[in-house]
């Protein structure tokens, strides 16, 4: 053989190669392979990127639809249920915190999830705290985040949630459209909390299928306080009074987020506040919880003395206690969201049985790309199916109730 034909061969060769090898990839992203996200994917983007880089990344990959859709787990009707005057197809949603400037809704939720919360959003355009300002803790799988509540403003979020609004089909079904959340949040230089919040109510209460008053981030001065009784029955009370007063026919649901980092009188107080009856109308629903500023003796990385709120695995026992707690402080009256380390069907299992009637993830994505939604769908499910329930809705709160 010449050397010129065996160079052709040669060529040919790493042609076919490298043709398949970008079939397998193309492929292997578009079908969601959990593996090669988990062991290549992204592996590489944390190599290549710094954790901030990699978030806005993943949002504006999100928003241009690029992300795992063939072939995706169906959802079972075992984990449809329904909240409000809301069906959600599957009880596994998006924490606040990601899609920060609602610019990724139907992309996020094309990838599986059953509602998208957006936010937190801020009356005033503002940049929040100074970079480096996101950590990966990589032997932990967390991260500590201190963003501080860095937002676009109200106007320009409402006119991108608008016109989705106008472009999604079905506006009262949330089945259809997948359901959205509004995060809301607090200028830093604020002078009127309240004031801030009433303001998001009245911009996005016609929208939102739900609202979230968010009182609880660890990183903007003097917000926590929120969570005091005197304090939140009269920012409950103000928000509600926004809330009657919207002119649109159907007056949104309304949440309250709460920090994981409480006192048992505490989470009494916020229970007492969030069930009051009131000619306005009620709360209608707690999320639990945001991220922590404790650090768990636990934690080995060395990023764990960063300043900030601690999300991922090391929360999740946590999270689901308060959980747990919160059910019980409200008689189960109240929904609970529950948030903090769901990152496999066990995870969220566990919430749910605590007393979550749906339960969202966030720095699970980090770590494992968008296939860990389906994954923690399919796994739900069949934890369900293995404990006897036709619905997700019969397991919210089953620790709580004495076995059959």
């Amino acid at each position: 053989m010449t050397a010129r034909a065996a160079t052709t061969k040669v060529r040919s060769f790493l042609t076919v190669v490298s043709g398949g090898t970008a079939v397998f990839v193309a492929h292997a992203l578009l079908t969601g392979n959990e593996k090669f996200y988990r062991e290549a994917v992204m592996p590489c983007v944390r190599l290549v990127c710094s954790a901030e880089t990699a978030h806005v990344l993943a949002v504006k990959a999100a928003s241009w639809g690029l992300g795992p859709k063939v072939f995706q787990y169906k959802d079972s009707s075992l984990l449809k249920s329904q909240l409000w005057d809301r069906q959600f197809r599957n009880p596994v949603g998006l924490a606040a915190g990601f899609d920060k400037h609602g610019e990724a809704v139907e992309g996020l939720l094309a990838m599986g999830f059953g509602f998208v919360e957006v936010g937190s959003i801020t009356p005033k355009p503002q940049d929040g705290n100074p970079k480096p300002r996101v950590f990966r803790l990589l032997e932990d799988k967390a991260i500590i985040n201190r963003y501080g509540f860095n937002s676009v403003g109200h106007e320009a979020v409402y006119e991108r949630l608008k016109k989705r609004v106008e472009s999604v089909p079905s506006m009262s079904e949330g089945e259809v459209r997948g359901v959205l959340g509004i995060n809301l949040g607090k200028n830093k230089t604020s002078s009127d909390a309240v004031k801030d919040y009433v303001d998001g109510v009245q911009m996005f209460g016609g929208l939102a299928d739900y609202l979230v008053i968010n009182v609880s981030s660890p990183n903007t001065p003097g917000l926590r306080a929120l969570q005091g009784r005197k304090q939140l029955e009269q920012l409950i009370d103000k928000v509600l009074e926004a809330r009657s007063s919207l002119s649109c026919s159907r007056k949104p649901p309304l949440l309250v987020k709460i920090a994981p980092d409480l006192t048992q009188q505490d989470k009494e107080d916020i229970a007492a506040v969030a069930t009051r009856q009131k000619l306005q109308g009620a709360v209608d629903g707690l999320v639990v919880t945001n991220t922590t500023i404790s650090r768990p003796e636990t934690l080995r990385s060395t990023n764990k003395t960063e300043t900030g709120g601690l999300s991922g695995p090391p929360i999740r026992h946590m999270s689901t206690e308060a959980v747990r707690d919160m059910y019980k402080l409200t008689k189960g009256q109240l929904p609970i969201i529950g948030v903090g380390g769901v990152s496999c069907g066990a995870d969220a299992y566990e919430k749910i049985r605590a007393g979550a009637s749906l339960v969202q993830l966030y720095t699970a994505m980090a770590y494992e790309g968008p296939p860990v939604v389906n994954k923690i769908k399919r796994e739900l499910e069949q934890l369900l199916r293995e404990d006897g329930f036709t619905s997700v809705t019969e397991a919210v709160g089953a620790d709580h109730r004495a076995p059959v």
